[in-house]
């Protein structure tokens, strides 16, 4: 079976690559349990200092695999990509994002769980669930502590597409990038934290989650069956298909 997360380790650094660019990096099954497993091993090594979480084709993660998500249920996949957050937010390493493609839904949750994220300057972001009668729950944990009040709600109300830039300023992603000079941004903070001490990285990282650890754990429950019972809805599901056939939904015939 052909891999969809790819793992290394150079120089201390993890990097773990996401690629299934045929379905622009969805979150099927396969690849968030190949994602956990990955994040689960870089964790486990002590030699590790920091991990890069990065992707192959022009899309970082287009958010939950909608063709597992038609028609079945999707109790287990969601608490699949629970668990894959809550593996970001927990390691005792930290996890940056680099960025050159496109992030959708779940895949902005993903984003949001990584302590550094560095973007391409043509990246785009974009909260699209609310656009498939969908809401952003389970990702709310990592990304709506990031974001000012008035920000999250423009852009998990509307679903509309932003760029790095307004993705900075909202504090999804740490800094933007020329396409040229990505990788020497990403080089240099990984060589910053490796100038750090494990100990202290790994207590530092534990202060800065303590919250949205605990948010974690005292809501993830309820947002999951609340992402359950919405993918399992009527509505859900013609927004769905109505993805998957490239028209319009019901609602804006």
């Amino acid at each position: 079976m052909t891999s969809l997360v790819y793992y290394d380790v150079s120089d201390q650094v993890a990097t773990i690559t996401l690629d299934s660019p045929e379905n622009r990096n969805a979150l099927s099954r396969t690849l968030v349990a190949e994602l956990t497993g990955s994040l689960t091993a870089a964790g486990q090594d002590r030699g590790v200092r920091a991990v890069v979480l990065t992707h192959a084709g022009r899309v970082f993660c287009s958010g939950a695999d909608l063709s597992e998500a038609g028609g079945g249920s999707m109790t287990d996949a969601t608490a699949a990509i629970l668990d894959l957050l809550t593996t970001v937010v927990g390691l005792d390493k930290p996890v940056i994002a680099r960025i050159t493609g496109h992030v959708r839904a779940g895949g902005m949750g993903i984003v949001g769980a990584c302590d550094l994220a560095v973007a391409t300057e043509t990246a785009s972001f974009a909260f699209t669930e609310v656009r498939i009668g969908l809401t952003p729950a389970i990702i709310s944990l990592t990304t709506l502590d990031l974001m000012p009040p008035r920000g999250a709600a423009r852009y998990y109300l509307t679903g509309e597409t932003f760029d790095a830039t307004t993705a900075v300023a909202l504090g999804l992603i740490t800094t933007s990038a020329s396409s040229g000079n990505v990788d020497d941004v990403v080089a240099g903070l990984t060589e910053q934290i490796r100038e750090t001490s494990p100990q202290g990285s790994a207590e530092t990282k534990r202060l800065l989650a303590g919250a949205r650890r605990q948010r974690l754990a005292t809501e993830s429950a309820a947002l999951a069956a609340l992402s359950t019972r919405l993918f399992e809805s009527d509505e859900a599901q013609e927004g769905i298909r109505a993805f998957l056939e490239r028209r319009r939904p019901a609602w804006r015939q």
